[in-house]
């Protein structure tokens, strides 16, 4: 199983492994007391596609496409699907105040679609 959250929210204990997808550390939490069981920053977006999003609604649909063709190129996001392939279940963990446009969610539905991919297959 694989869940979304933001970092920010209440933390579960149906949560499992939570796993910090973001670029930067997200304001406001302490390192020390985050209850981030990973970070795997490389399979946020880049430097330059974040700046450029800037989280403006209207580039969505653009961003969404970007991001996905980044992730189809990413050795952290096959990394993320051997952790959720051996790993159940776990919590992707995003900053965004917009809980319909960011990065978590373009991963999220990646994620899922490719795990779902290689169960079938096996």
């Amino acid at each position: 199983m694989i869940y979304l959250k933001r970092v920010y929210d209440k933390v579960d204990i149906r949560d499992g492994t939570r796993i910090l997808i973001d670029k930067l550390w997200p304001r406001g939490v302490r390192r020390s007391t985050s209850n981030i069981d990973l970070w795997l920053k490389d399979v946020g977006p880049s430097d330059d596609l974040r700046k450029w999003f800037a989280h403006e609604n209207d580039k969505w649909p653009e961003f969404r496409r970007k991001y996905e063709q980044e992730l189809k190129k990413n050795p952290a996001f096959e990394k993320l699907v051997d952790i959720a392939l051996s790993t159940d279940p776990i919590t992707l963990l995003y900053a965004a105040s917009d809980k319909d446009h960011n990065n978590g969610i373009v991963l999220f539905k990646m994620l899922n679609k490719r795990v779902e991919q290689i169960k079938k297959a096996k």
